[in-house]
Order: structure tokens, then sequence, then C-alpha cells
């Protein structure tokens, strides 16, 4: 097998490879046009962060049959290509945890001594004493907006320099939070306590700008603002403005919404604003971890046929794979879709297998849900791996039940979610043995094909509302690529389901819930 590195990767992690016969090209710094006529000779390729394996790069890959990310994420590959070739996508999950959270701890000492502005002037032949006064961090709160793996450290860390820790995370149990020693509040609660706050979610609709003009007037006086997460999280230009008017006392961001940072980016020119280029990860244990980890799971895949740390397939024999792949891309999309209309922390995930299903081996099935499940609400990279660790991880029971009769449909996935609010159903099927639909949403008999972005609306039904609806999306040029409508009884709750060409803006979705017939809205990115 002959394997290209195209970005910097320990030498520990080529000696793996070398020794179990492979052969190993690092060329690192390659152009798109380089790396698009060196690619076809290989059946292998490690990058980190640098590379980016567009469409183009997978198509030009003839031999290719692996992608490993020596690393987490996975923003510069396009998985979804590569599925499509039956190209294997892998990561190093969990490979960076300590070492981010470290950096993000490393941020708020930082910001809350004032260090970097203190070198600096003391490099400029200053001795500024007492224009540097800091602040302690002794039991101030610090709140963390998700608690996944990252932040779950950092909240050791943080309880080990005596602060108070509080968290948001509508995904995880209570019990399991009280475990952590950590206070589960409400965001808004989160953002008029913490003294410094601190993000650790994924970059989605729901979390794309969350810390903004608005949110901060809520947060105290000189609250300091960390992130080392995903950029676009927090709006720059609104910190920038918070910043200069002194509402936010200091900012620390190792991440920003457009990398490499313009020169000229507002932030950079404000002296309470700390800043480090993405290198949360960036310690010699982790990246030796990572290459190491990379490596063994490469060496796992084409001597075992195991492959370990897929984003894309389950560690499942090839022979089989063919037959259960139409289902775990169900069985994923399902999940995202169920995780984008849930209140409340996750306590237990029950899958029914009914009909034709049933008689397969479905462990990787329920794998697949829970993947889809955990990924639109965590941090950290959910992957067939560790899908189910996570899970057990977080306090979630997850039940597996079998059944034969499947009524109109060949087979159906059923799914019941139950978190500390409410309990939620849905099911889904494949439309010839090959096309994902779902058709239960709740209480709701549907047949949604589930894929790109869409709205749902729960409203009374009543004349006028579809027209209502549709008059909304149209003044704002949102167009609808498909739509359907489905009640119980007549003059009760009805539920609408439109899909869309592009996610819905925040103020449209503010003008439907302001609707009196509209009782909820939901946007879903199945993308």
């Amino acid at each position: 097998m002959n394997i290209l590195v195209s970005d910097s990767l320990s030498s520990k992690g080529v000696e793996v490879l070398e020794r179990a016969g492979f052969s190993v090209a690092v060329k690192t710094k390659l152009s798109k046009e380089e790396l698009l006529e060196e690619i076809g000779n290989y059946e292998a390729l490690i990058v980190r962060s640098a590379t980016k394996v567009t469409k183009d790069v997978i198509e030009a890959a003839g031999r290719l049959r692996i992608v490993g990310r020596a690393g987490t994420g996975l923003d510069n590959v396009d998985t979804e290509a590569a599925t499509r070739r039956g190209i294997v996508v892998m990561n190093t999950p969990g490979g960076n945890t300590i070492t981010t959270a470290e950096h993000t701890m490393s941020m708020i000492a930082a910001m809350s001594r004032k260090i970097p502005q203190a070198t600096q002037s003391m490099k400029a032949g200053k001795w500024e004493k007492s224009k540097f006064m800091g602040s302690e961090l002794y039991n101030k709160t610090l709140g963390l907006v998700g608690l996944g793996q990252i932040g779950s450290y950092v909240t050791k860390l943080a309880q080990g320099w005596s602060m108070n820790v509080i968290g948001y995370d509508p995904y995880l149990a209570v019990e399991r939070a009280k475990q952590m020693g950590i206070e589960v509040v409400e965001l808004e609660e989160l953002f008029h306590r913490a003294d410094v706050i601190s993000v650790h979610t994924p970059l989605t609709n729901e979390t794309r700008g969350i810390i903004n003009t608005e949110t901060m007037a809520k947060m105290k006086d000189g609250v300091m603002i960390v992130n080392c997460a995903r950029g676009g999280i927090i709006h720059e230009q609104d910190l920038c403005e918070a910043l200069q008017s002194g509402k936010v006392a200091a900012a620390a961001f190792d991440v920003f919404e457009k990398e490499p940072v313009d020169p000229k980016h507002p932030l950079l020119g404000l002296e309470n604003f700390t800043c480090t280029p993405h290198i949360g990860a960036s310690t010699e244990e982790a990246q030796e971890n990572v290459a190491i980890g990379i490596a063994e799971q490469f060496v796992d895949y084409f001597k075992r046929g195991i492959a370990r740390g897929a984003v894309n397939v389950p560690s499942v024999a090839p022979e089989v794979l063919p037959q259960l792949q139409p289902y775990l891309l169900l069985a994923e999309r399902m999940g995202r879709f169920q995780a984008q209309l849930l209140d409340g922390g996750l306590k237990s995930v029950t899958v029914e297998y009914v009909g034709e299903v049933s008689q397969l081996g479905v462990a990787p099935i329920t794998v697949a849900i829970l993947k889809g499940l955990l990924s639109p609400i965590l941090e950290d990279v959910i992957n067939f791996v560790n899908a189910p660790i996570v899970a057990k991880e977080r306090g979630i029971e997850v039940k597996e039940v079998k059944s034969s009769d499947a009524g109109d449909f060949t087979s159906l996935i059923r799914i019941k979610v139950e978190t500390e609010q409410k309990t939620y159903n849905l099911a889904g099927t494949l439309f010839h043995r090959q096309e994902p639909r779902i058709v239960e949403i709740n209480q709701f008999q549907v047949e949604v094909v589930s894929e790109g972005q869409m709205i749902l609306i729960d409203n009374v039904d009543r004349p006028g509302v579809i027209g209502m609806v549709g008059q909304i999306l149209g003044k704002h040029e949102v167009n609808i690529a498909r739509m359907q409508c489905s009640r119980i009884e007549r003059g009760e709750s009805a539920l609408l389901i439109i899909g869309l060409d592009s996610p819905l803006a925040s103020p449209v979705i503010d003008l439907l819930k302001q609707e009196q017939d509209i009782l909820s809205v939901r946007m879903v990115d199945l993308g």
C-alpha cells in the first residue's frame, strides 16, 4: 500500500506505518494542482488541517481507499463525496481533549492576569507594574456552554482552581451533571451569573452567533469570554464593540470565522483581546498521540479489515456492508433529525427494528442512530467507534427491540427518545430498499425526504395557516422545495413540514413564531 502524508506528521506515526510494511511518502505544502496530480498514485492519504480534501481531489484519486485525519475536526474533508466513492474517512477522536482543555484554562489565566499585554510592555522596555492589575479566579463562576468531553475536562481543571462551575447543555442528564459536580442551568441564567464564559459546542444553525449583542447585554459587566471551540459561535463584530465599551472586560480566541485571520481584523487591534492561531490541539504530546493513533488505525484497516475511528462506515465485515449501508444512512439521518427536535437532557434511547431489518445484525445500525443523535449536540466529533462510549458517559440508556410485523412496510426502524421533559417518537423506512424516508414524527404520519434543510411547524389546524406561512416565506424570498402537512383530528394540532433550499434566517423564524396559530417552529439541517 502506498500512503501519502500531505501535512506535517510526527515521525512516530510514519514509523508505525513503515514497520507494517507500507510505503510512505511525506510531501507537505502541496498546492491544490500538485495534490490533484499526485493523489492518483496512492491508496491512502493522511492529513491534518492544512490539506483540503475536496470533491475534486477525491474524484482525481482513482486508487484511494482511505483518508485519515490526524486530529478531531474534519472540516477540511468532503466526507459526503468520499462516502459516495466508497472511501473510508477516519479521525482520531479524543486525541486533543486534554490539550484543548488546558489551552482553554491557559487563555482564562492569561486574560485574568493580562499576561500577554504585560509581556509585550516589558519587551518594549517598559515597567508598567500598576497598569496590569489582574483579578483572581478563586471562587469566580465559570459558565460552560456545552459539556462534552472537552467541556467536562475543563470542569475538572477549573474545580482544581477552586472555581464554581455552572453549565448549559440541554442534552445532558441532570444526574450525570451532578456526578461531574456541575450545576446545570438555562442559558440565560448562565449568561447572568458567570464571571467567565467558555463555549464548547459544535457550530450549527442553533449555535452560530449564540453570543451576540443581545445575549452579552444579559451578562455581568466585566465578563470574560473564551472560544477554543469553533469560529462563528461568537459574533465577532458584536464582541469587538462590547470589548471597546467595557461591557466585556476581556476575550480570548483560538478559533475564528475565517482562518487565517485578516491582519486588519478589528479584534486584533484591541488590547483586551488575546488570541492564538488555532493551536488548541498543538502540543507535542497530542500531535504524537494522534499521529500514532491514525497510523495504527490504518494498519488495522489494511491488515485486519477493521475500520476503527471511521466516521462514515462501521467496523463490519466488507461482505456485510453493502446490505447494511442503506439502513446505516437511514439510521444516522433519523438520529440527526431527532436531535434537532429535543428539549431536555437525554435519558434513554429505545430502537425498535420491525420486519426484514430485524433479521440483520442491527448493532451497527443502533450505533449509527447514536452517532446521528449525538453529533449535532456535542463539540466532540462522534463516529462509529465512540458513539456508544459517549452515550454511556452521558448516562444515556440504550435499548434494542425486535419484532417481525412491520405493517404496511417491509422494514421499519422506530426510535423512542426520553428526555427529562418528554418522550419523542420517530419512525423511518427505505423506499425501494434504498431511499431513506421518515414516516412518523410523534403522533403524525408523514413521508419526509430526509435530506437538506427543512422547518417543522406545529400549528393549530385552521384555514389560512398554510397560506400565512407561505406569504411570510415568500416575502423574505425563501424558496420552498417541498411541503406536506399532517393532522390527527380536524381542528386540533397539525404538523407542517417545509423543505427549503437554504437555512431559514433567525428573524424569519421569529416572525413565524409570533403568529397566533403557530405553536412551535424548528429548523432541521440534514445537509
